[in-house]
């Protein structure tokens, strides 16, 4: 028995085959839903047809679970941060949130009933997720919490002159409040954004004991200090330091010297929302610039100015922000593993924006999961498989490692049995992956392969005996 945040479901056959199909049929919704993730986490796709193991009955069985008026967005999303909320307890979690476009392919005569994306050429709907991160360990732990829409037309009131809570943007603070619910049990917390959430509203109303913000500043924003800006504030030097940073789109890996200054700094409520009751004229923070000096040719140099509700005072706490602040890489990653990287999510080719928007909130809660995975892979994080697979499919593993396991120690499989690790192992083997610790670690795409592999292997283990 796995359980989910918001399901409990028995895996009825690896493949979704007959006797899978025939169990699905006497579940009840969110059952069902159950087995949906399931699939997407073992096959690492989306596609009904393959997660139904191209049986008819379990392609519609999965359509008409999407089509269900009683399986609400809310409710998938209510189960995001059930897991969440019990991990969390007694540690220090950084709430990393962002959106992202999940970009269907339409035409003029199909636009699936989905609404404009990015400047107005796509059509999709837009994610935003909060990634719950443990801030000693940089484990992911799971969702906490985040909404899914598509948008209905255009809105033709200028930004300006439209309250918080008609706009997008709302989502940032809406998201940040519900996540003090679902992780009220964690010793601290630190929301953690980039620059499109640098609202004033979130300074003011969100920070309490407990609940700090880190976000990167969007703009030169006006202090009290002088009666100057951001970048006119009095500052401290940190230091320098090597920071090595990851390969992103446009931008090779590469080690950069980052220079860091600190100092406390109180911003000003800006002049348009003078007149909104109750929002503080003033909020006192802590800033935190870090340049990168002796950037290589052609590369841009890395320039970041983060406020931060934390009390940064010295040279040792400015770099602990910095490091937080870098763990927001993980949401990109979790994009990358929804999209491209792994369940291939704007592949789908279902008609209803509705249900896109379902498949969606499960794919999401997938993504994580195959995250999980592939973090596991340094032995780190100490969890147990069965987040991941199920009690059969864990006998499977057993069976496999004697052929996948070398003669020497290096070739063998170095965790304990049962863990997270232990299991990628396998998995990046099964993938293609040497299993020499100084080879390069594998990554979703190898994890997405090993998991195609291993799913058929672990169908055909079960039938051993039939």
């Amino acid at each position: 028995m796995i359980r989910l945040p918001y399901l409990e479901w028995r895996a009825a056959g690896d493949d979704f085959g007959k006797l899978g199909a025939w169990r699905f049929r006497r579940r009840t919704p969110s059952k069902k839903g159950g087995l949906l993730l399931a699939g997407m986490v073992a096959r690492t796709s989306i596609c009904l047809r393959r997660l139904a193991g191209g049986r008819r009955s379990g392609i519609v069985g999965f359509s008409r679970f999407l089509a269900n008026p009683r399986v609400t967005v809310e409710a998938l999303l209510d189960g995001w941060g059930a897991e969440l909320s019990q991990g969390c307890a007694g540690r220090h979690i950084l709430a990393i949130q962002d959106t992202s476009e999940i970009n269907f392919t339409t035409t003029r005569e199909r636009s699936r009933g989905l609404g404009e994306i990015g400047k107005g050429s796509g059509r999709g709907v837009l994610l935003h997720a909060m990634l719950g991160v443990d801030a000693e360990t940089g484990s992911i732990l799971g969702l906490a919490t985040g909404r899914i829409w598509t948008r209905d037309g255009r809105v033709t009131v200028p930004h300006r002159n439209r309250p918080l809570s008609e706009k997008e943007s709302q989502r940032w603070l809406s998201t940040a409040e519900a996540a003090k619910t679902v992780l009220r049990q964690a010793h601290m917390v630190t929301e953690i954004s980039d620059r499109e959430s640098d609202i004033y509203e979130k300074w003011a109303r969100l920070p309490e004991p407990g609940f700090h913000i880190l976000t990167r500043a969007m703009a030169d924003r006006s202090i009290e200090e002088g009666g100057g800006k951001l970048s006119s504030a009095p500052l401290q030097l940190a230091g320098t330091a090597l920071i090595a940073l990851r390969a992103r789109p446009g931008r090779p890996a590469r080690t950069a010297r980052l220079v860091a200054r600190f100092g406390p700094v109180t911003i000003k409520r800006p002049a348009n929302l003078a007149r909104q009751e109750g929002l503080a004229e003033t909020v006192k923070v802590s800033l935190v610039e870090v340049c990168e000096v002796d950037t290589p040719p052609g590369a841009e140099p890395i320039a970041w100015r983060l406020l931060t509700t934390h009390a940064v005072e010295d040279a040792a706490m400015t770099w602990r922000v910095v490091g937080w602040y870098r763990q927001r890489w993980h949401i990109e990653q979790f994009f990358r593993t929804l999209k491209q990287q792994g369940l291939q999510l704007e592949d789908s080719q279902l008609e209803n924006a509705g249900r896109l928007i379902k498949l969606t909130a499960i794919a999401a809660r997938a993504a994580c999961t195959i995250m999980q995975l592939v973090q596991a892979r340094d032995g780190r994080s100490g969890q147990d498989a069965r987040i991941a697979f199920s009690l059969p499919e864990i006998e499977t593993l057993h069976a496999l490692l004697p052929e996948l396991e070398g003669k020497t120690e290096l070739q063998k499989n170095p965790h304990p049995p049962e863990t997270l690790a232990w299991a990628a192992w396998i998995i990046a083997k099964l993938g293609g992956w040497d299993g020499y610790p100084k080879s390069k670690p594998p990554g979703p795409i190898t994890f997405r392969h090993g998991l195609q592999y291993f799913k058929s292997l672990a169908h055909g283990w079960r039938l051993r005996n039939v």
